[in-house]
C-alpha cells in the first residue's frame, strides 16, 4: 500500500476517545478497535496484518520510534507523543502508551498500545524537538549514522535533564 501524502489537515482525537492496537513482536498490526479504524481512516481489514508503520507520519523522527522498540522489546513501557498519517494524508497527535504483550511461556509476543487526546499545550516543545531529530536524521549521506547521531542528541538532552523520555513529555506541557 502507497503511503499517502500529507495534507497539513489535522484530524483532532476526542479527549474521552481512545484508540487501542495490538500488534505482534514485528510489528504488525493483530488488533485495532473502531476508534483506530475512524481517526485513521482505514478499514479494519486494511490494517489486520499491515505493519503498524502504515501510519507512520514523516515528521516523526526515527530516533522516537528507535527509542520506543529499545523500550517495548526489553519489557518495559513507554510512553510517548506520536503524530500519525490517516489514509487521506491528513495527521493526528495522540499520546500514546505502549506495553509489551506476553505469552504463557512468560515471553514478549507482542505489544498492546492506547492512545489518548495530547495536551495540546506540550505541542510546541514536542514539535520543536522533533523538528531538531529530523535535520539531525537528514544530515550526512549515511542514514544508519544519522539515526545514531539524532539518538545520541535525545540521549543527551534526557540526561542533562536527568531524566527518562517519559518524564520528559510529562513536563513539557507546563
Amino acid at each position: 500500500m502507497q503511503r499517502p501524502q500529507p495534507t497539513n489537515q489535522e484530524r483532532v482525537l476526542g479527549d474521552e476517545e481512545i484508540i487501542v492496537s495490538k500488534t505482534d513482536k514485528t510489528g504488525r498490526i493483530t488488533y485495532v478497535n473502531d476508534v483506530f479504524c475512524r481517526i485513521g481512516q482505514y478499514e479494519e481489514d486494511e490494517m489486520v496484518g499491515a505493519p503498524h508503520s502504515i501510519i507512520r507520519h514523516p515528521d516523526m523522527p526515527r530516533a522516537i520510534f528507535h527509542l520506543l522498540w529499545q523500550r517495548i522489546s526489553a519489557g518495559h513501557e513507554i510512553f510517548a507523543y506520536v503524530k500519525n498519517l490517516a489514509k487521506s494524508g491528513d495527521h493526528y497527535w495522540v499520546f500514546a502508551h505502549v506495553t509489551p504483550s506476553y505469552g504463557k511461556d512468560g515471553a514478549i509476543d507482542g505489544y498492546h498500545s492506547n492512545r489518548r487526546s495530547v495536551d495540546r499545550r506540550a505541542l510546541p516543545a514536542i514539535e520543536a524537538l522533533y523538528r531538531d531529530l529530523r535535520g539531525i536524521e537528514a544530515s550526512g549521506n549515511d542514514p544508519k549514522q544519522a539515526l545514531q547521531n539524532s539518538a545520541r542528541h535525545l540521549e543527551k538532552l534526557l540526561a542533562d535533564k536527568n531524566i527518562i523520555y517519559d518524564e520528559f513529555i510529562q513536563t513539557v506541557a507546563g
